[in-house]
């Protein structure tokens, strides 16, 4: 699982995800460039993002009916999440440009939130990882 966790991870932020499809309705500057620079690309906006990661959308759909129930994102997370489970999915900070295309296009839409009161996609984000329940803690 950990080596699973790296390489998503990893591939979260240098850009390795769908290919666009002209999708340029919510494209900001330096989204359209994309997977070329995972180092500036965006103005360097940050995001302290925290995920449950599911291969099955039923699954994560059973993750989101906990957090619906009032659970906190963190144990939820540590209960259903296929990725970074021991620290509740916790990513960190993230750049613009770092991320797949839908999950930063979702993690730069979500306002802040905390674990103990959660705002988070509903529906899960697919990606080619899977379904994401995306909560953002921060911005900078």
């Amino acid at each position: 699982m950990a080596l699973r966790y790296e390489f998503i991870r990893g591939a979260l932020l240098l850009g390795m995800g769908p290919k666009k499809k002209g999708g340029g309705g919510a494209s900001k500057e330096g989204a359209a460039e994309g997977g070329g620079g995972a180092k500036g690309g965006g103005g360097g906006t940050k995001v302290k993002v925290r995920h449950i990661l599911c291969e099955k959308q039923s699954k994560a759909l059973e993750a989101i009916e906990k957090l619906k129930a009032g659970s906190k994102f963190s144990d939820v997370a540590m209960q259903y999440s296929e990725d970074k489970a021991r620290q509740g999915g916790d990513l960190g900070w993230m750049v613009r440009g770092s991320m797949v295309g839908p999950f930063q296009e979702a993690a730069f839409a979500l306002p802040n939130s905390t674990p103990d009161k959660p705002i988070y996609t509903d529906p899960p984000v697919k990606t080619k990882f899977g379904y994401h329940v995306i909560m953002v803690e921060g911005k900078k």
